[in-house]
């Protein structure tokens, strides 16, 4: 060793060493780019149910898309509130995101002491999809068709739905209002749950959307008295609307979007947006969301702007509503 090295602190001695040792020309060479980090996308409800069925059609298509792995958490509990403060407080990068349905909108009106605030905390992405609901029934009930089911003493049947705020919640409290009846309410942690046990027999009602209900119909495990839209589906177009059966003021479209936590990056936000269209209008994703019941958004309403019109204007539809029922969730 000449003196010139003597003085060197060991690790940059070991370092020039290491970069003497490099084969001729190796330090040139550009350096592979850095891996993009996975996407999580949080769904606050149970794995299984319907927001979850979608998400999970969702995520090949969007990964794709955007170039990066996306990847799915379901966090439940407590009307999908834990799931989404989970996401609210997540770091704003756009690692994190939130796929949520309807509630997003009434959760305001339903808990007094959320720790996040359901249309603040969050940068709108853009809708997903929206699905009709279908009000279906054990196949054993008597009632052949919703005029025979009106007929009947409906506050004499039980009615199942995946808690207070919930879609299937929501539902009936609109059939509810409209029939002047109160069955009684049972409530599961997802509509999943409750399904099984309207095929069982162990329950009477239920309004869920066919993305969950449809194979069970056309199995005939159980009967499907009415869709939720102004017009039938595409996947039963022998079941009519609830409207056209007599009940006009049950109308109800379950709407999907994705969100960030606030403070994400507008650029950031545009480029997932960019993505979700992409993801949107790939034909095997609008094939599968088609075979069960779902309309993909379209290119004006899977935009951050379109997400935030729609959520402002169902929480102020359902604030009255839920205020008028007395309805609370905490």
């Amino acid at each position: 060793m000449t003196h010139k090295t003597r003085g060197l602190p060991a690790a940059l001695l070991a370092l020039a060493c290491a970069t003497q040792a490099l084969p001729a020309g190796a330090a040139d060479q550009p350096t592979a780019p850095a891996r993009k980090p996975a996407i999580m996308i949080i769904v606050p409800f149970t794995h299984g149910g319907p927001t979850d069925e979608l998400a999970r059609l969702l995520l090949a298509p969007l990964g794709k898309a955007l170039q990066q792995k996306v990847v799915e958490r379901n966090i439940l509990g407590a009307g999908g509130t834990l799931g989404t403060e989970k996401a609210s407080k997540a770091r704003p990068d756009g690692t994190t995101l939130l796929l949520s349905n309807i509630g997003q909108a009434t959760s305001p009106s339903l808990y007094r002491d959320l720790r996040y605030d359901p249309i603040g905390d969050f940068e709108p992405i853009g809708l997903i999809a929206e699905v009709p609901m279908m009000l279906v029934a054990r196949a054993g009930l008597p009632a052949k068709d919703l005029k025979g089911l009106l007929a009947s003493d409906t506050s004499a049947l039980s009615y199942a739905h995946a808690g207070v705020g919930s879609a299937s919640h929501l539902c009936g409290l609109l059939f509810m209002n409209a029939t002047r009846s109160k069955p009684r309410a049972i409530t599961y942690q997802g509509t999943q749950e409750a399904l099984s046990d309207l095929v069982g027999g162990h329950v009477d009602l239920l309004c869920d959307q066919p993305t969950n209900t449809l194979k069970a119909i056309k199995a005939g495990q159980v009967r499907a008295y009415g869709v939720t839209s102004k017009a039938r589906t595409d996947v039963l177009p022998q079941v009519p609307t609830l409207a056209e059966a007599g009940l006009a003021d049950v109308e109800l479209v379950v709407w999907h979007g994705l969100y960030a936590p606030k403070g994400t990056p507008r650029e950031t936000i545009e480029r997932l947006a960019t993505g979700l269209r992409e993801a949107l209008a790939d034909p095997a994703l609008k094939t599968r969301m088609a075979q069960l019941g779902a309309i993909p958004a379209s290119a004006g309403q899977a935009t951050p702007e379109g997400l935030r019109q729609r959520l402002t204007a169902e929480a102020l539809r359902w604030e009255p509503i839920l205020r008028g029922a007395s309805v609370r969730a905490d």
